[in-house]
């Protein structure tokens, strides 16, 4: 089945859509995201007294505002940007440049075959060199590769690291890459048959200084228990509106190393891929400190198995926020030499201030709430809900829409939706804001 390469082109019958340029875009969401801001404080004052009387003024404005004002005005800013967006159709449809897919695989052995099937299963006509380094297993996943790759008749590069850390594997395999492009692959990674053909054919429509393209991950073991469920929301909508609208805005701020397309000139020249546990942070906003872009590709699709015990899922996105404060601290927003750059990596600066806020002060409210005591949590604090619900719509019907035309169907997980919506942040802001604590104190790093 032939499949077009971009949902978003304009069918014959329709009149082509007037572009607006991404400044305009910028602006008209601000805007109204502003006005969101103004017409919430207004409504607001009641609440503000309220709490006032309770700790006093100064701290009210400092807990309504990480509750409300700030969520409030970024979800609307995030809205628009999605109504708005329009992805560019690409220039070739059938790109044939050679490239390399680099996997860092540990103790990898149950999973490694498999993803190594569907590398060999790809619809892309241009070489695949497959490079794989063994970062110091006990199980025999170099073996296991080795042997996957023969059965599949997809040559492969073994290679071994033994100092431990994902960062040593990936700048071992980066040494001996040989190709202008490279894609890093999670070991337990399986890409859609058109993955590798999609990222490259958005890097070769890309202007010059597009240093990566961040494909789209979505989970694959959803139907494991009702963590999993939530993720694959999260995933779906959650993380891809954020890629979404960043790379509208040309600043994906994460090109995430499970599954990105790389030039590997930048890659050498910013020195590869950092000591830090969140490498893949650390990199993009280096990358982006140069003055290249990096762009989103949602039909670049691949699954990964998501963490299905609380104590793995907890570890995993303490270790994305404590990577977020190190990227901050290896990059400052202000010394980011583009605008729209300089604005969204200012958002995260704010982050631990709203996920401190939500952990310290609306988890009690919550509790107090149960008890009739509406002084932290109350009316005003579910007028976010309707925004995310906008915006989760608009990006669903595009996902769909982007499934259909890949030949997916997205599974029936209304309890996972359900819980998402309605509890996903009571368990990530906490979470975050122990990975805060984490990098605060220097703990102890643990890549897996």
């Amino acid at each position: 089945m032939n499949i077009p390469l971009s949902p978003l082109q304009p069918q014959p019958q329709r009149q082509k859509e007037r572009y607006i340029p991404v400044k305009h875009k910028f602006l008209i969401s601000h805007v109204v995201a502003w006005l969101w801001m103004g017409i919430s404080i207004y409504l607001s004052i009641p609440w503000l007294k309220d709490l006032k009387n309770l700790i006093g003024f100064p701290l009210a404005v400092v807990v309504i505002t990480g509750l409300a004002y700030i969520p409030g005005y970024l979800t609307a800013f995030f809205v628009i940007s999605l109504l708005l967006d329009r992805q560019p159709p690409f220039k070739t449809e059938d790109p044939k440049r050679p490239v390399t897919i680099l996997i860092a695989a540990r103790n990898e052995a149950k999973r490694i075959a498999n993803t190594i099937a569907y590398i060999a299963k790809q619809d892309y006509n241009g070489d695949i060199h497959l490079l794989l380094v063994d970062n110091d297993s006990s199980d025999g996943t170099a073996q296991v590769a080795k042997e996957a790759a023969d059965q599949c008749q997809l040559p492969i590069e073994i290679l071994e690291e033994k100092e431990l850390g994902k960062f040593h594997a990936l700048n071992r395999g980066l040494a001996h890459v040989r190709t202008d492009y490279v894609i890093t692959l999670d070991a337990d990674t399986l890409l859609h048959r058109s993955a590798v053909r999609y990222l490259i054919a958005r890097m070769e429509s890309a202007p010059a200084d597009v240093c990566a393209v961040a494909g789209a991950v979505l989970v694959r073991n959803s139907r494991e228990n009702l963590l999993t469920k939530m993720q694959e929301w999260d995933y779906f909508l959650g993380i891809a509106s954020i890629k979404r609208m960043q790379g509208l805005y040309q600043g994906t701020l994460v090109a995430q190393g499970a599954y990105s397309l790389y030039k590997v000139e930048c890659l050498r020249t910013v020195g590869g891929w950092p000591n830090a546990i969140g490498e893949d942070i650390v990199l993009s906003w280096r990358l982006l400190e140069r003055g290249w872009k990096i762009y989103f590709e949602p039909q670049a699709v691949a699954f990964t198995d998501v963490p299905s015990s609380w104590r793995h899922f907890c570890r995993q996105r303490a270790r994305w926020a404590r990577g977020m404060i190190e990227a901050l601290k290896a990059v400052k927003p202000w010394q980011q030499p583009q605008g729209f750059v300089k604005y969204l990596t200012m958002i995260n600066l704010v982050l631990p201030y709203l996920d401190a806020v939500y952990t310290l002060c609306w988890l009690p409210g919550f509790i107090a709430a149960w008890f009739g005591y509406y002084y932290i949590v109350g009316p005003m604090t579910l007028w976010v809900i309707p925004l995310s619900l906008l915006a989760y719509g608009a990006l669903y019907r595009y996902q769909r829409y982007v499934f259909r035309m890949l030949g997916l169907r997205v599974r029936r997980n209304r309890v996972g939706f359900v819980l998402f919506v309605l509890c996903y942040q009571m368990i990530m802001s906490p979470v975050s804001f122990f990975g805060y604590l984490q990098e605060w104190f220097r703990l102890q790093r643990i890549w897996k």
